[in-house]
């Protein structure tokens, strides 16, 4: 029985509505997780993330692997239980840290070698045992470890990459199959597309995870350097290979003018680490464009953070307030713009939704992109 209902299609774009179901809850879909890397959303706590209306957040396998460590966590029964989290956790396979810490390891055909970046020790993971990391976090989605080129690589790189991605997701999907239920319930395995920005390399890729027959499948390498065209070019490509009835997820995307133009090009997943970590250094989001809030220019300015959103946060408090906030480098002021930024973030997507239930999607896209940077 699948795990995903498409509930409302979108008459001029690629754009849906639907539902995910997982073991700790249901994700209404267009979705964005919140990134909590290392079990924790930056200044935030679970409490405050679920009155946001999140029920479905990301963490990391590999981070998660050296701090606190698979013996800890399954004494919690999982991270849900570590991190007092009742939503929903997909998990990253750590494909991104062999992009991201490419000097700390070294990739065979069987798997790859980490060097930790705390400590030094090495650390060698095959692509069971990413599965058995991701069981023992007890995430309710996991990734099958992938290998994610920068975006400069050669050709023959994407190639073994693709070649090597399929044999290691095939391998996830053998190991689980083997396993019992880790804590009484199910997790869902998804595999990663990758191929960089060459079209038959994508299609090779998608085609031959498909065979695997997933729940959901994940597009990769997209954030890692390419021009935006050539990022919107391939999501709009992959959304006439992949089925319609399994739900998309764009890794590590984005901006909300991504989120937007992804949405329409039929994707339904996303994270981003743009709306927690830009707060912390103050830049905000809104419909009508990004709001340094360091300038000067804020530091008299009597008006909401920002009238349209309607978390109270940014309706009760004033730009000049969290302008002074920033200056004297409180604490509150990082908290306050985070829950600002992800509460834009799931509200955008929340009338995303609205749009493409009343058959107005496209012009609702329109109009934002046409307002969003008249700030």
């Amino acid at each position: 029985m699948s795990c995903f209902k498409i509930n409302k299609q979108c008459i001029k774009t690629s754009a849906r509505i639907g539902k995910l179901k997982t073991a700790h809850g249901i994700i209404e879909t267009p979705a964005f997780m919140p990134v909590g890397t290392y079990a924790a959303i930056k200044t935030l706590s679970t409490d405050e993330i679920k009155k946001m209306n999140y029920n479905l957040v990301l963490s990391n396998t590999y981070h998660l692997y050296l701090r606190p460590g698979t013996e800890l966590l399954e004494k919690f029964k999982g991270l849900h239980g570590f991190m007092d989290w009742d939503g929903s956790i997909l998990t990253d396979s750590g494909g991104y840290q062999i992009y991201s810490l490419s000097s700390f390891r070294k990739i065979d055909g069987n798997g790859v070698e980490f060097k930790s970046h705390l400590d030094g020790s090495t650390h060698y993971f095959t692509p069971e045992k990413i599965v058995d990391i991701q069981r023992s976090i007890g995430s309710d989605i996991m990734m099958c470890l992938d290998i994610c080129p920068p975006a400069d690589a050669s050709i023959k790189d994407h190639e073994k990459a693709v070649k090597t991605t399929t044999q290691w997701a095939k391998r996830c999907f053998d190991h689980l199959n083997k396993q019992d239920l880790k804590y009484g319930y199910k997790q869902i395995l998804s595999p990663i597309i990758q191929g960089g920005t060459n079209n038959d390399l994508r299609k090779a890729s998608a085609e031959s995870l498909l065979e695997i027959n997933p729940e959901m499948i994940a597009y990769g390498g997209l954030a890692v350097g390419e021009p935006k065209e050539e990022m919107n070019s391939v999501v709009d490509f992959l959304n006439s290979i992949v089925p319609k009835n399994i739900p998309r997820y764009l890794m590590g995307v984005g901006t909300p003018e991504d989120l937007i133009q992804s949405i329409s090009n039929g994707v339904d997943m996303f994270d981003c680490v743009l709306p927690t970590r830009n707060a912390r250094n103050g830049q905000l989001f809104t419909y009508f464009g990004k709001v340094n809030i360091r300038n000067a220019k804020y530091a008299n300015d009597k008006t909401p953070i920002d009238q349209y959103n309607l978390s109270p946060i940014s309706q009760n408090y004033s730009r000049a307030y969290l302008h002074h906030l920033f200056k004297t480098k409180e604490i509150l002021g990082y908290r306050l713009a985070t829950q600002h930024n992800l509460s834009f973030y799931y509200n955008l997507l929340k009338d995303a939704k609205k749009a493409i239930k009343e058959d107005d999607f496209y012009n609702w896209k329109n109009k934002f992109f046409k307002n969003y940077n008249q700030e």
